[in-house]
This record gives structure tokens, sequence and C-alpha cells, in this order.
């Protein structure tokens, strides 16, 4: 089991702008990065709307979800592990 965070930002940097139609494309993108059962921390710049899809889309695939910024530190969004 790794850590491992996920920049949101980078998923939509070629543009500028995050998309709602590549939607799917950032969560393929995320869940490649993610893996299987690691923890996963999510940090950078986006829309709530980005934040919220790529936690569904890595429900299930990791053992637990955190997101992190200078403002709130780390906040546990699930934790699955039966540790």
């Amino acid at each position: 089991m790794e850590n491992i965070q996920i920049d949101l930002a980078t998923l939509y940097a070629e543009t500028g702008n995050a998309k709602l139609a590549d939607l799917p494309r950032y969560a393929e993108i995320a869940q490649h990065l993610a893996g299987n059962g690691n923890i996963v921390t999510l940090t950078g710049q986006g829309p709530i709307w980005l934040y919220l899809y790529i936690s569904h889309a890595l429900h299930g695939k990791v053992t637990a979800l955190k997101y992190t910024s200078p403002v709130t530190g780390d906040v546990v969004i699930y934790d699955h592990s039966p540790f």
C-alpha cells in the first residue's frame, strides 16, 4: 500500500480550465495514478465538482481518500482500511 498524492490541477493543465465534457478522461487519469488499494490524497486547485467526481471515481479502488490544503491540512474523506 502506497501513499499517492494527486494534484487535480494537473488533470486539466494543458487547457488551463477544467471542462465538464472531459470528466471521464480526468477520472481515467486519476484512477491510473491512484492504482489499487493505495491511500490517495487529493490536492491542488480545481472546481468542487471535479473533486466530487474524482472522489466518486476512486471509491472502491483506493483504501482511503484524503484531501489536503494549506488551510485545512489533511481531511479524511473515507477510509475503508480494516486496520
